[in-house]
């Protein structure tokens, strides 16, 4: 696996990380696209059972060394994977160093407040991975194609958000920030699948059917938030996720990659143990 790793790994990075003020076009990012030519859903079933094992240890690492946190960060439109992405790349994990955060429409009472102020609750402690399935990002999505907010103040709000991710960095958390990309063609396919499969009826709802037909609404707003926010301490991934599999290896890669490169390790016992021994 380590030959392959290795191979992917700089593809990953180089190719689906959105450069700060890049002149990004959705449209030409290719959701049916293969990290390596030649690589097949096989390859990936033979990796995958590594790489969740792999995971995990990092994972564990982190919870004891208890110094870094990791936000990453779900989004997508509706069908585009994240509950899967969730299933399948942390499956194995310790669920007592992960966490996942959804959040909805909001409560009266975090209305009240400003819209950060519920996601500023909701982030990593340290020694722990949280991920958010959706997130800040509704508040400049959502708010633009259902004209809820002001143009001006979306504006705004890209540069909050900005400085936000930036406080959390500078505070000790690794954002990533990952875009879930499918076709619309594909999109169709999976909420046909839900509505013929009784077991998947509930994570269908017309709501869903009413926002498709704002698929070019969604596109640009999309397109521009991650233009906006797309930095060097928080910077946006745009994976290609029609292939299940391809998406699952792509953000395991990326992530196991990531918590590489922290470097981290074991804290030091309290006390030499070697001479101790337990009647």
């Amino acid at each position: 696996m380590n030959k392959i790793f290795d191979q992917i790994t700089p593809i990953v990075f180089k190719k689906y990380r959105v450069a700060p003020h890049a002149k990004l076009k959705l449209c030409k990012q290719d959701p049916e696209d293969i990290i390596v030519p030649g690589l097949k859903k096989k390859d990936e079933q033979d990796m995958i059972g590594e790489l969740q094992d792999k995971l995990a240890e990092l994972q564990y690492l982190l919870y004891a060394e208890h110094k870094h946190k990791i936000l990453i960060v779900l989004q997508g439109m509706d069908a585009s994977g994240k509950d899967g992405t969730i299933q399948h790349v942390f499956k194995g994990v310790n669920p007592q160093g992960v966490r996942v955060a959804t959040f909805k429409v909001p409560s009266k009472e975090e209305l009240d407040h400003d819209y950060l102020w519920r996601i500023h609750q909701k982030v990593p402690v340290k020694g722990e991975i949280v991920i958010f399935n959706r997130s800040h990002y509704e508040d400049v999505i959502i708010t633009r194609v259902h004209d809820l907010v002001p143009t001006d103040l979306l504006q705004k709000r890209y540069e909050h958000i900005n400085n936000f991710e930036r406080m959390l960095v500078e505070e000790g958390t690794t954002i990533l920030k990952i875009f879930l990309n499918i076709s619309k063609e594909e999109q169709t396919q999976r909420l046909e699948e839900r509505l013929d499969d009784k077991n998947k009826n509930w994570k269908l709802s017309s709501a869903d059917l009413l926002e498709r037909k704002l698929w070019p609404k969604y596109m640009d707003a999309y397109e521009d938030a991650i233009k906006a926010t797309s930095t060097t301490w928080a910077p946006w991934f745009i994976i290609p996720s029609n292939k299940k599999w391809q998406r699952n290896l792509s953000i395991s890669i990326l992530i196991i990659e990531t918590l590489k490169r922290l470097n981290m390790h074991y804290p030091k016992p309290e006390k030499n143990f070697k001479n101790i021994r337990i009647n």
